[in-house]
Formats: structure tokens, C-alpha cells, sequence
């Protein structure tokens, strides 16, 4: 795998962590501002998530090219 593709990967598995702490956090808060901390965290991962997939998308096309990671 390249080292490319591998940050992805790992950008991806982050984002499952953030989500999982937001869903967390967000059983466990004792206020609204907590809520809103979290909720920024899943909006966040979700979000980067997103970007990362489709990066990852894009890598797969250009698998058939020799064009490398950029």
C-alpha cells in the first residue's frame, strides 16, 4: 500500500474514533455546552470522513495510471 493511500486509511479509522468519543461524550454531558462540543466533533469527523472516502475514491481511479499519489 502506498503511503498515500495509508494516511487515508488512517484518516478514516481517526474518524471512527471521533465519532465514537462524540457519541460518548454526548451519553455522558452534564450540560449543553458539551453538547455542542460534541456535536461539532461528529459534524467534524463526518465531514473529513467524507473528504477522506472520496480521496480514497480518486486513488482507486488513478490505480489503473502510473500517476502516483497526486
Amino acid at each position: 500500500m502506498k503511503p498515500c493511500d495509508r494516511n487515508i486509511k488512517k484518516t478514516i479509522q481517526l474518524t471512527e474514533q471521533m465519532i465514537q468519543l462524540a457519541n460518548t461524550g454526548d451519553e455522558q454531558r452534564e450540560d449543553t455546552g458539551c453538547g455542542i462540543l460534541y456535536g461539532v466533533v461528529r459534524d467534524s469527523a463526518y465531514k473529513i470522513r467524507k473528504l477522506a472516502e472520496t480521496e480514497q475514491h480518486n486513488h482507486q481511479k488513478k490505480a489503473m495510471k502510473p500517476s502516483g499519489c497526486f
